[in-house]
């Protein structure tokens, strides 16, 4: 962050100054974990489902912070705690409604409210910053990770760690900027009608990329239609084509594609779609299913070979390297940063092969029928033609509301057509993954329902041999990551920013 006195802070959030003069300075980040205070950051006194951060403030100061930015006072007899305290907010404001778990008195989403205020007076005061907004019901955090790539090579880049795009990690993230800050790309959530339009409000987007409209959170929106409605506040927020504003939209999704007519900003249609003004052509896949294609535009072509797997990301990296045009690479150059490119959030399209020569696939961060859909379309290809079985182990897909039963049993039979030879079902949630693969075709006991990741992790060890790949995938709340990281040995660590600050 830049730096800023504490006086400077409680102007930006409309607070006041408690056990301060107002000429502390704050040099360091800003940080909602007391445990990731350094010298002369600024602590955010959270309250949560579990912990009061307003509870860790002494610590924080104790351990350096210039200041903590709370709810209350938080200082006692014995220990003055220079403090920035937010204003209340009215019963319905936006922030009230957007606040996070454990919420129950108002005065998380009031210091949510202030982080949101500081954010958006330090984006205010980087005139050189270019602000970049990706949406999408899938594919949001990957094409994320692959913007910032791509953008790297031409000045400093500041972007979210893994899916950290909610009220609290959009905030954080904008804070990161500082006067070196080029490109700050931001991933942008929706549980609900206005949110996006909320974050837009922190740090306000130049170029806004919205990637598809799918049936995630349908238990929430309750129609594609209404989900379309949210992600579209993103093109909404964009400024005017004359000021410079740019909304890259998916061309191969009408529902996306669509979402021109509700920007000012200039349109940039990506995809497969012979309308698309940057197109993939001549598409090639490698035994490791990582695409090969022609990115082809109005300013010439260049071959770009992607080294994920998976063809899905080609629209993720179409996304990425119109971005990256738009912002100063040639054709050229765009297509070779994408060459260049590596999986850098966990748990999403992440391959190992074990010491017993298995393949493991570990998308288990999140899961919704599109994104099922893609991963085991990745399993088939990894597979075809070779000696080895493609398991597809699989978990709930949440908040589907009516459509739960109907996207399970579709995602069962599917996994029979792409002739994937193994389906694990895990948890009774799932069960109609099990039903729908049994009722499609003759399949007997390719089909098999485990309660719980012990056991499919005892099946596939049992199982398991020499040249088979593993997919394991479903919604967070399946942790199926657990079933890759036992058979490959590897635990990776959820991060506290990746949990608290992320949203599907």
């Amino acid at each position: 962050m830049i730096r800023l006195s504490l006086a400077d802070i409680a102007e930006a959030v409309g607070g006041r100054l408690h056990h301060a003069d107002g000429t502390e300075i704050v040099t360091g980040s800003v940080e909602f974990d007391s445990r990731q205070v350094r010298p002369g950051g600024l602590f955010v006194a959270v309250p949560g489902e579990r912990v009061d951060g307003h509870d860790f403030a002494a610590r924080a100061v104790a351990d350096g912070a210039a200041g903590v930015l709370a709810a209350r006072e938080v200082s006692t007899a014995d220990e003055p705690i220079p403090t920035v305290i937010v204003p209340e907010l009215p019963e319905h404001h936006p922030n009230r409604v957007m606040a996070l778990a454990g919420d129950t008195d108002g005065s998380g989403a009031a210091v949510l409210a202030g982080l949101a205020r500081l954010a958006r007076a330090v984006v205010d005061r980087l005139p050189d910053l270019t602000v970049v907004g990706v949406t999408g019901s899938s594919g949001k955090t990957s094409t994320k990770d692959l913007i910032a790539q791509v953008l790297a090579p031409a000045g400093e880049t500041v972007a979210p760690p893994g899916s950290f795009n909610n009220e609290l990690g959009h905030p954080w993230t904008a804070l990161r900027a500082d006067d070196t800050t080029r490109h700050l790309v931001l991933e942008l959530s929706a549980r609900g009608v206005g949110h996006i339009a909320a974050l837009c409000e922190v740090a306000p987007p130049r170029i806004g990329a919205v990637l598809n409209v799918g049936s995630a959170h349908l238990g929430e929106f309750g129609s594609q239609e209404a989900v379309a409605q949210a992600k579209g506040e993103l093109v909404e927020a964009l400024p005017a084509a004359a000021d410079g504003g740019v909304a890259v939209l998916n061309a191969d999704d009408p529902l996306v594609a669509a979402m021109a007519e509700r920007t000012a900003a200039r349109v940039v249609l990506v995809g497969q779609s012979p309308a698309a003004d940057v197109r993939a052509e001549d598409i090639d896949l490698d035994e490791q299913a990582r695409a090969s294609f022609t990115l082809a535009t109005p300013a010439g072509s260049a071959r770009v070979r992607l080294p994920l797997h998976g063809e899905h990301h080609i629209g993720n990296a179409l996304t990425a390297a119109a971005i990256a045009m738009e912002l100063g690479a040639s054709v050229e150059e765009a297509a070779d940063r994408l060459g260049g490119v590596r999986r850098v959030s966990a748990r999403r399209m992440e391959v190992t092969e074990t010491s017993g020569g298995v393949t493991v696939i570990n998308d288990a961060y999140n899961a919704n029928p599109e994104s099922v859909r893609a991963a085991l379309k990745t399993l088939a290809s990894m597979t075809r033609g070779k000696p080895g079985r493609a398991w597809a182990v699989l978990g709930v897909m949440g908040e589907l509301g009516d459509a739960e039963v109907a996207a399970h049993d579709e995602i069962g039979r599917l996994a029979v057509r792409l002739n994937i030879d193994r389906l694990v079902v895990v948890g009774e949630q799932a069960r109609a993954m099990h039903q729908g693969a049994s009722l499609e075709g003759s399949w007997g006991e390719e089909s098999v329902q485990v309660p719980d990741v012990d056991a499919a992790v005892a099946l596939l060890r049992a199982e398991l041999r020499p040249g088979d790949v593993v997919l394991a995938k479903a919604s967070k709340v399946a942790a199926l990551w657990r079933v890759a990281e036992q058979l490959t040995e590897q635990v990776t660590e959820n991060t506290a920013t990746e949990q608290a600050g992320g949203h599907p």
